[in-house]
């Protein structure tokens, strides 16, 4: 019969989240196994930014998914903007036929023909939305609609379960929390640029997704923006050096733990809004303004003294 299988994945998929210890790990069970297991070829999961008001890419299958956890080519959409951006607006789902009849679309990694957006409603607010197309005219159907509804209402229910975990159980007194204070202020384990969550929960002897629920809970930010943090920090302190003048600023950003200069310029533009080289330059005129008339004087006065 119609449908069976795919509502055995929902079933399977219902049965899962319950094991899943962070939202991060709940959005991505739904992209790499749920869609997985319903034939689908593409789907993005968008997380709404309440302080930006963005909507930003979280999870993906696909294209968009060309390895592990990454997403190809990581974009935000603005709500209103694209049939995306329209269903967040709207919190009402979505079901397109033909992409090119619709001047709400929006090309991505590749032109698409069908695409069904689904938002996730945790209480009465956006969370973000489900987002799937395919090549072909006319793919999706009401049972799609059906079934994309079933997911956004079961990852909904258990964002809002881990929400509420986290604040009853994590504080900066955690054990763990005070540990990984430690290995980032003592040890300087931010400058390895191959940590990981899952080498960082090693060395603190807890699993990945419990680090990462620790980290959202506490710093209501990811472990990587966590660690990059760090890695910003001391950047900054080295730009500001004179005993770092002499380096270039890519090779302050890989000593403080970067991998490479994407990443260096992004994350730091992210906590400071500015690149480092304006940062550097900056604090350069910062320090001359506080210098005043009588210091030039003097420092000619001196430089007259020596030369007799």
């Amino acid at each position: 019969m119609e449908g069976i299988n795919e509502l055995k994945a929902i079933s399977f998929f219902s049965t899962s989240l319950h094991t899943m210890e962070s939202i991060e790990e709940v959005l991505w069970d739904v992209t790499k196994n749920v869609i997985h297991k319903l034939g689908l070829v593409d789907c993005v999961i968008y997380e709404y930014d309440e302080q930006q008001n963005l909507l930003v890419q979280k999870a993906a299958y696909g294209e968009k998914n060309p390895a592990g956890r990454t997403i190809y080519n990581q974009i935000s959409i603005n709500p209103g903007e694209g049939i995306v951006g329209y269903v967040a607006q709207t919190m009402n789902p979505e079901l397109v036929s033909d992409t090119s009849k619709d001047a709400r679309y929006i090309i991505d990694d590749q032109k698409r023909y069908s695409e069904i957006c689904v938002p996730i409603i945790v209480g009465d607010k956006l969370f973000g939305v489900i987002d799937c197309e395919h090549p072909a005219k006319g793919f999706f159907t009401e049972l799609h609609l059906y079934l994309f509804n079933i997911i956004a209402t079961l990852c909904a229910q258990r964002i809002k379960e881990l929400r509420a975990f986290k604040k009853k159980t994590f504080s900066k007194e955690n054990t763990y929390y005070v540990k990984l204070e430690e290995l980032m202020r003592e040890k300087k384990v931010y400058r390895n640029p191959h940590l990981s969550l899952a080498s960082a929960a090693d060395m603190l002897g807890i699993s990945a997704s419990y680090l990462s629920s620790m980290v959202n809970a506490i710093r209501q930010e990811s472990f990587i923006d966590f660690i990059n943090g760090y890695r910003v920090k001391e950047a900054k302190t080295n730009l500001r050096s004179q005993h770092y003048k002499r380096y270039t600023i890519l090779s302050i950003g890989l000593e403080a733990g970067f991998n490479s200069k994407s990443t260096f310029y992004k994350a730091f533009k992210k906590c400071t809004g500015m690149s480092p080289s304006s940062y550097r330059e900056h604090d350069h005129f910062s320090i001359l303004s506080e210098l005043n008339f009588s210091d030039f004087h003097n420092l000619n006065t001196l430089r007259q003294l020596q030369r007799e």
